[in-house]
């Protein structure tokens, strides 16, 4: 039985930090044995704000690197570099003649961000839903793991490819691209702030004590966690509308120990801060040992990765062609000769 598909990626926007892994990144690994699985860097999306360009070559190689570290088989599944693949720009192309601009306009995560921006906004960041769309639609896409800020931006892509280009182009009602479904993520998948468990932790906070990264040091981790946010309670509890740092920090210690919440209540109900912090730090460093090791052996030689990277371009190539040349012919771009 042929398995359905996934796409997803990760910005190479700073480095991973653990909610991209806890919320994204481990449930690929576990989901690349149930589907076909296309996981990419999006480095076409790091480029809608301003950049180092510097930083983002090395960004997008260690992203990838962590890819492979944190247990994403290349064996199992298909992982390349966005920009190595053209056909997302040229359907993103395609796709943007068919969109309504009022669209792009009502996109949450536009509006937020084209406020922090005022007037430097890029025309790249009203835009970049449609060229999410086309990652997603190139690899005929049956699935796509979402978390709760991603759904608007899938639901687009849901719509151009439904209305605007099977509606409009298809004959004798065959699809010519196929609409996604919506994998949501588990319970637990949205990790918090350090600094503000009502913020996600994002790689682009500026307060880099809001989030733990996939490399950061023992040392540097245990000054986060101390310094992480808290309140005055004693002992600690989950879903508490007014303790969401109690919430969040139970959250990471209950993944990344891969204990069951109704344990780890019980055993933090009776616990203070000063006997739970180390507990928690501990936690930590010891999930992401193994992760840090593997990644430095992949960047002292990168021989493998390099191999790996340049496998997943061929096959993705492979297929986003076929899917590409299928929508040009649809909608009336003349053949190749």
């Amino acid at each position: 039985m042929n398995k359905k598909r996934l796409l997803s990626g990760v910005q190479p926007t700073g480095e991973l930090h653990i909610g991209n892994w806890l919320g994204a990144i481990r449930n690929w690994v576990t989901l690349q044995n149930q589907y076909e699985s296309y996981v990419c860097v999006v480095d076409l999306h790091a480029i809608t704000v301003p950049h180092d360009p510097k930083k983002l070559k090395e960004n997008t190689l260690k992203t990838a690197a962590l890819y492979v570290a944190c247990g994403m088989d290349p064996n199992e599944c298909t992982i390349f570099i966005q920009s190595h693949i053209a056909a997302h720009s040229e359907l993103c192309w395609l796709l943007n003649c068919v969109t309504p601009i009022n669209w792009m306009e009502r996109m949450i995560q536009f509006k937020e961000k084209a406020v922090k921006q005022g007037n430097n906004v890029s025309l790249g960041l009203l835009d970049y839903p449609v060229l999410m769309a086309a990652d997603i639609l190139l690899y005929d896409a049956d699935v796509v793991p979402v978390g709760e800020d991603q759904k608007q931006h899938l639901e687009l892509a849901r719509n151009i490819a439904q209305q605007r280009i099977n509606s409009r182009f298809s004959i004798n009602n065959k699809s010519i691209l196929k609409v996604p479904e919506p994998l949501i993520m588990k319970d637990g998948s949205k990790i918090m702030s350090l600094c503000d468990g009502k913020s996600k932790m994002s790689k682009s906070d500026p307060n880099e004590g809001s989030r733990i990264t996939l490399l950061d040091s023992p040392d540097i981790i245990k000054k986060k966690i101390k310094r992480a946010k808290t309140d005055q309670y004693f002992g600690l509890e989950f879903n508490n509308p007014e303790r969401p740092e109690a919430h969040n920090l139970l959250t990471i210690y209950a993944m990344v120990t891969d204990k069951e919440k109704e344990n780890i209540k019980q055993e933090c109900a009776n616990m203070g801060w000063g006997k739970f912090k180390p507990l928690l730090t501990e936690a930590i460093i010891s999930a992401l040992e193994p992760i840090q090791e593997k990644y430095n052996l992949l960047m002292q030689d990168k021989s493998e990765l390099n191999q790996i990277l340049k496998n997943g371009t061929n096959k993705a190539e492979q297929v986003s062609t076929i899917t590409l040349n299928r929508v040009k012919n649809s909608i009336g771009l003349l053949n190749r000769i």
